[in-house]
């Protein structure tokens, strides 16, 4: 890792996880014309100036270090991203975070997701331990069966239902990863 947190880069096995770039548009725009990620993310992204703005948000939140999005890529499939993993840290000494992600549909299928998340939560409480981080919080939507498997797989176990709230019109899952032992 990088002590430098808008370049930091991670390894977990064939992955790279690094910061998204002005280069990854063409990428980022095809991953969002699956209708699948249409329907389960918040942010769209349309068209490039849809995508400028999504990667100027991402840059802003490690400025301020608020949010901090890793742009996935598979080594042993080309250099582009394929998904998208991403850590929202409320404030210093919060004692929880919230983690996201996302896998673009080719790359479905190919654990990319459990891996990327399991390095990005290592990395979590790796870099926000003197902060008292001790809990990481994966939220979906209740029906989305494939968000169920990863975050098991990503060792975030079932913590509660959450009633359905704005914009979310269904009731959600919280799963939790704990930190144990020392990093």
């Amino acid at each position: 890792m990088n002590d430098d947190p808008v370049t930091t880069t991670l390894s977990a096995g064939p992955l790279l996880l690094r910061p998204w770039l002005a280069e990854d548009v063409p990428a980022l725009i095809e991953a969002y014309l699956d209708p699948a990620m249409r329907t389960m993310l918040r942010s769209q992204v349309r068209d490039e100036a849809t995508a400028q703005r999504w990667l100027r948000v991402r840059q802003e939140g490690w400025e301020s270090g608020s949010y901090f999005s890793f742009a996935v890529v598979d080594r042993d499939h080309g250099s582009e991203p394929v998904g998208n993993v991403a850590l929202k840290y409320p404030a210093p000494g919060s004692d929880n975070a919230e983690v996201g992600y996302w896998t673009a549909a080719p790359a479905r299928g190919r654990g990319i997701a459990p891996l990327a998340l399991g390095a990005l939560g290592d990395w979590a409480f790796e870099t926000f331990a003197k902060d008292a981080l001790t809990r990481l919080d994966l939220l979906h939507q209740v029906g989305n069966e494939a968000s169920c498997r990863v975050a098991e797989k990503s060792g975030y176990g079932f913590a509660e239902v959450l009633p359905a709230r704005p914009p979310w019109p269904l009731d959600g899952h919280r799963h939790a990863r704990l930190r144990t032992g020392d990093l």
